[in-house]
């Protein structure tokens, strides 16, 4: 019956894309997929009809779901039936689309691409996330470039020039390319990027794209990742002819952190959250831990503190990948709490780097973690947490949100589903 419903579905997208041939925006990579894809929504916004998905719709179901506007209605047939009798009388229909396109598996981004195939791709960056489900991180690196071998050849793909693996993929694309970088040598550059944490949390960064400039000033957002999935805007919103100064103000008035994707929240006792709890892979970890590294305590008694669940599906790199972390959390935090079994490595790592053996300490569940937190957090303290969807570490962040009255709407998986997990 699964089967059935899924073939119905993604004829029925494949459909709409036939009849309203909208632009199609695909965005794909192990790490910054979702605020990629929200930061180019904003951007092509001010002169486009755009569809985005508000839910993380990134797979065989999803991305039907998303093109066609739709939630996923479960187990209740009546909902089902419908969504396709809706589907039928579509009569205005968005002219550009926004889709992220995730791979769990070896063919999962051409299946996705089958139903619809890219006008404009962009791959943020290749992590050994989700590895473990195939032969080697280079048949990973394949999967991810198949989205930019499926873009039209009258499109453009755009490709972060910060990540070699994925520079290196220009030379077998066929579709013009646009780069994008921190720091570097591309087409879109950001450079002067400042974490500012007083006053008001934001940051700051110099744009040079295509001979003009501007600046980014992005409240609420942390680190290089906002930088970077607004360079990515920038190059997209440049292929369809909108100004940079227009993408910099519409990015700088309305882009805002996704729940779970180091979003800052206030916590208990006057300290702060930086709650990064969607997902984790190496990358995004470490980007992370150099994010807590920027806040500098105001007085002595307030400490970084890195509360870390388990990077899920590495494989043969699981050990090596969070040894690495756990060194680089000795090097920026004054308190580790590593959680689970996988983090007993990084727990290790720290120690030996040396933090403090008192300084680290390890729960098995996050749970833990949190009642720890919630008796121990002090005033000042900014606390980064992290971990994989499998690791649940938004029940971490839970028990020491400052209003726990509106924890639905600030953190991620806080469905039904999900807190019956």
């Amino acid at each position: 019956m699964k089967r059935l419903l899924l073939k119905l579905l993604q004829g029925r997208a494949k459909a709409v894309i036939r009849r309203h041939k909208p632009t199609v925006v695909a965005v794909t990579g192990s790490v910054g997929k979702t605020s990629t894809r929200e930061a180019v929504a904003l951007a092509l916004g001010q002169a486009y009809d755009v569809r985005t998905p508000q839910k993380n719709y990134n797979n065989e179901f999803g991305l039907p779901l998303a093109i066609l506007g739709e939630k996923s209605p479960g187990k209740n047939p009546a909902a089902w039936l419908g969504l396709f009798l809706r589907s039928f009388k579509i009569a205005k229909y968005p002219n550009l689309l926004v889709l992220e396109y995730g791979a769990d598996k070896r063919g999962d981004i051409g299946a996705l691409c089958d139903i619809a195939e890219p006008n404009i791709s962009i791959i943020t960056a290749i992590s050994p996330v989700h590895v473990a489900n195939y032969a080697s991180l280079d048949e990973l690196v394949l999967e991810k470039q198949t989205l930019a071998m499926r873009t039209s050849n009258d499109g453009v793909v755009v490709l972060n020039a910060d990540d070699a693996t994925v520079l290196a993929m220009q030379k077998s694309i066929v579709a013009p390319v646009i780069t994008y970088s921190i720091g570097g040598v591309a087409d879109v550059v950001a450079s002067e990027v400042v974490i500012e944490t007083q006053p008001v949390i934001h940051t700051r960064a110099k744009v040079k794209a295509f001979g003009e400039e501007s600046v980014l000033v992005l409240k609420n957002c942390l680190g290089n990742s906002a930088i970077s999935a607004c360079l990515a805007a920038i190059a997209v919103a440049h292929n369809l002819g909108i100004k940079l100064a227009d993408v910099v103000a519409e990015l700088n008035k309305k882009m805002q952190p996704v729940a779970g994707r180091m979003n800052p929240i206030a916590g208990i006792r006057g300290s702060l959250i930086l709650d990064d709890t969607y997902n984790a892979a190496p990358a995004s970890v470490k980007a992370g831990l150099e994010v807590l590294h920027s806040f500098v305590p105001q007085k002595s008694t307030m400490r970084r503190i890195a509360v870390l669940g388990k990077m899920a599906e590495l494989g043969a790199l699981a050990k090596n990948e969070h040894e690495i972390i756990g060194r680089q959390v000795a090097s920026v935090a004054n308190l580790f709490i590593a959680v689970g079994e996988e983090m007993k490595d990084a727990a290790h790592a720290a120690v030996d780097a040396g933090l403090a053996p008192e300084h680290v300490i390890w729960f098995s569940t996050p749970v833990e973690a949190g009642r720890y937190l919630d008796a121990n957090v002090r005033p000042g303290d900014i606390i980064f947490i992290k971990g994989s969807q499998s690791a649940r570490m938004e029940k971490a962040v839970r028990d020491i949100v400052a209003d726990p009255l509106h924890v639905a709407q600030l953190l991620v998986r806080q469905e039904a589903y999900w807190l019956r997990r």
